[in-house]
């Protein structure tokens, strides 16, 4: 059978007690879910501490800060023990790495200058040639209003010409009867019919 002890008897008891004497210490533990309340908790209800919101807000953004801090730090260190891991382990390939990085990145930089000095120079180019083409273009303009100019004069001269030509024809105060007497001796009859092609097919006689 077990035997059940408890209170300042524990010790004297393992001190008594046979070898093959099994001892069970008596332990307060927590009520079941079936015990009933406690005669002096009966009727009690508990009321939770008042809270100060203003205290509450102040702590909410504390803590909120604290978060924040503690998220940095942790990842901080975090960062820095990958660091330091990484560079234990990788070492030389670390560096062999960035040197290439650093060949590549000159090697990259001189042909981007490169590229920009022959961009530069096909600008130039094409900048001389637009005022070139513009100058031909301008000086072009300029020759075809001249030859204009001058077609439009001689035209005008030839005109001049012409009327000057017609003007000895003109009747004036001086050659008016002699011309009178031309009219009498060549009379002209516009009396007449033409047809669809314009030719005359009836004319009358003149009286």
């Amino acid at each position: 059978m077990f035997q059940v002890i408890g209170g300042r008897s524990v010790q004297a008891a393992r001190l008594l007690a046979p070898r093959s004497a099994v001892l069970v210490e008596a332990v307060r533990g927590r009520k079941s879910r079936t015990d009933p309340v406690a005669k002096s908790k009966e009727g009690r209800i508990k009321v939770p501490p008042p809270v100060d919101p203003v205290e509450m807000v102040v702590l909410k953004e504390r803590y909120s800060e604290y978060e924040l801090i503690m998220r940095a730090l942790r990842l901080e260190f975090k960062e820095e023990v990958l660091r330091k891991k990484y560079e234990e382990e990788m070492g030389s390939q670390a560096e062999e790495r960035a040197r290439q990085e650093e060949e590549e990145h000159r090697a990259l930089m001189d042909w981007n200058n490169q590229e920009n000095l022959r961009i530069l120079k096909a600008r130039i180019l094409r900048i001389q040639k637009e005022e070139e083409e513009a100058e031909r273009k301008k000086m072009d303009a300029a020759i075809q209003q001249e030859q204009e100019q001058q077609e439009f004069i001689r035209q005008k001269e030839k005109e001049i010409l012409q009327l000057q030509e017609e003007a000895k024809n003109f009747i004036t105060v001086e050659n008016l009867d002699q011309r009178i007497e031309e009219a009498l001796d060549n009379p002209k009859n516009y009396n007449f019919a033409i047809d669809k092609e314009g030719k005359v097919v009836k004319r009358t006689v003149l009286q």
